[in-house]
């Protein structure tokens, strides 16, 4: 497996590593055994960036990543975990967020105690609170750093100006954003501020919810996952459109004998060396497929045949709803 820094300041982690938001029921239901196994084989294949968070099922995600640290002791060394806080829900279930000092500590305790583990390499915040300027939350993750609890501190979908910001009060490790041959936003500012500043961009949903993959989901299976039945790009016509679209995709993936999540990887990959795509499957062979896109070295020639079926701006639909939009920070 290929290294990549965590930003200018940090370890080496796997150029690939693993979103474990799989571990909830997000996209199907998941189980422990079969988180399990990812984990076994992620160890295997040397990806050793595990990404999590609080309210991934509720604390489910981090629990089965406790047991299987717990069954596994030695584990430990070879992971480096990130986790999450900032999104909690009111009385009536409304989506709000909190930025508090107390809220992050009093949330990283319980993380730490159901994963079993007395740090997290890498530490976000989940979402931005408004009222709350950003460089008083980076005090605040700064303090949890100098006590040790954690290594190293991350922002989820921030704009550029933001992380300049932030920055200015103290490193940055890492920020999250969702990025694909389908979502190119960060082009427009995000990827050039965090090479600027040293800061790695962890690169989530890289192979766009399952659509960059050989294995699309069908209008069937959408209509089972609370999530994606409610997203403008897995909702109809969107959907058929980019179906129809991202058949060239394949073939082209299928001409040059790869799996088409693969060449995802890889063209993610080429676009910088401090972005770190973090996929999820809750399948041992698509983690293969997965992987296979670390191995992988892009030509000039290649990558102008990927543009050419899919181009800057072919994807139809926004990446999220109004509800969905809640949170992240738009920019350009």
């Amino acid at each position: 497996m290929k290294l990549r820094k965590l930003g200018s300041q940090g370890p080496e982690i796997s150029a690939l590593g693993y979103g474990a938001m799989s571990f909830a029921d997000f996209y199907g239901k998941a189980t422990e055994e079969g988180s399990h196994a990812i984990l076994d084989m992620a160890r295997d294949l040397g990806v050793t960036h595990i990404d999590t968070s609080n309210v991934y099922g509720m604390g489910q995600s981090e629990e089965f990543i406790g047991s299987y640290l717990a069954a596994n002791p030695s584990a430990r060394d070879d992971f480096h975990i990130a986790t999450k806080a900032a999104i909690t829900r009111d009385a009536d279930g409304n989506r709000q967020f909190d930025n508090s000092p107390d809220h992050f500590e009093a949330e990283l305790d319980k993380s730490l105690k159901r994963m079993g583990v007395d740090h997290v390499d890498l530490y976000y915040c989940h979402r931005r609170q408004a009222d709350v300027p950003i460089e008083e939350v980076i005090g605040t993750l700064d303090t949890l750093r100098r006590k040790g609890k954690i290594k190293a501190i991350g922002f989820s979908e921030i704009a550029p100006s933001s992380l300049r910001r932030a920055a200015m009060v103290a490193h940055v490790d890492a920020v999250q954003s969702e990025y694909s041959l389908q979502t190119r936003a960060p082009e427009l500012g995000l990827v050039q501020t965090c090479a600027e500043l040293g800061t790695a961009l962890v690169a989530f949903s890289p192979v766009g919810r399952g659509l960059l993959t050989d294995t699309p989901r069908t209008a069937e299976q959408v209509a089972d996952m609370p999530f994606l039945k409610g997203n403008p790009r897995f909702l109809s016509p969107n959907l058929e459109a980019n179906l129809q679209i991202l058949k060239g995709f394949r073939a082209l993936a299928s001409d040059m004998g790869e799996p088409a999540a693969a060449l995802s990887i890889a063209w993610l990959l080429a676009q910088d060396d401090h972005i770190i795509p973090i996929p999820g499957t809750r399948h041992t062979a698509f983690l293969r497929d997965l992987v296979r896109g670390t191995e992988l070295t892009l030509s000039t020639r290649d990558l102008a045949r990927i543009e050419a079926v899919l181009p800057v701006g072919w994807c139809h639909g926004d990446r999220y709803n109004a509800d969905q939009w809640i949170g992240p920070e738009r920019y350009c």
